[in-house]
């Protein structure tokens, strides 16, 4: 099974959590084929906010963005025995070292994409059987979990039904959403498989052995 997984930078802050993911990708890729993308977390977020308050494009901090995601990228990558140190700058250089490696981490591509929206398109590109998206929550919910007592989980949606629940969810401010909303379309337009779960490391190898945790996405 050809596996993309969308890992939170946020989740790759610690030495002992990174080795934990390690050891279950590697695990899994005895298995699987498994693609994972990196997001940047607070560092970056923490440097586009500098090079903003210094008069920096959006292009610009989109561009520092995605460096750290591939500085995420190779570290996560220097803890695997059987990835490559390469780290691919594109969909296209992702799949050719897939053809040699069971386990390839890439970071973002272009600015305007968040890492889901990347994740999701690297999905559709090498025509993946599942598309995992590790988040900071435990699934899809009707409102933001963290905000509202009477938010409710979803344990099953369909692909349209995600792209409605994240549209309207963005269109408030300061909204928190669980995946944004081209990586919704891209995975609705494609008809992805996909499960949204809390990204802890033992959760990525129970969702691709078939538990059901999370909000599972399909037609």
């Amino acid at each position: 099974m050809k596996t993309v997984i969308s890992l939170g930078g946020s989740l790759l802050q610690k030495v002992d959590i990174i080795k934990k993911y390690a050891d279950v990708l590697e695990e899994l890729s005895k298995m699987h084929k498994i693609f994972v993308v990196t997001g940047g977390g607070k560092v970056a977020r923490d440097l586009i906010s500098m090079a903003r308050s210094l008069g920096a494009s959006e292009v610009v901090c989109d561009t520092i963005g995605i460096e750290i995601t591939r500085i995420n990228a190779l570290i996560l990558s220097s803890a695997l025995k059987n990835a490559p140190k390469k780290i691919p700058r594109s969909f296209e250089e992702a799949e050719e070292l897939s053809k040699i490696y069971d386990i390839v981490v890439m970071g973002g591509t272009f600015p305007g994409h968040t890492t889901d929206a990347t994740a999701a398109l690297l999905a559709e590109y090498v025509k993946a059987d599942l598309f995992l998206n590790a988040t900071s929550v435990d699934g899809v919910y009707s409102e933001d979990p963290k905000v509202s007592k009477n938010a409710k989980k979803f344990e099953k949606l369909t692909h349209q039904q995600l792209v409605e629940i994240v549209s309207k969810t963005t269109a408030k401010a300061g909204a928190s959403v669980v995946i944004d909303l081209l990586a919704a379309k891209i995975i609705e337009r494609s008809k992805i498989k996909t499960v949204i779960f809390l990204g802890d490391p033992e959760n990525i190898k129970k969702v691709i052995e078939g538990e059901k945790i999370g909000t599972l996405i399909e037609s």
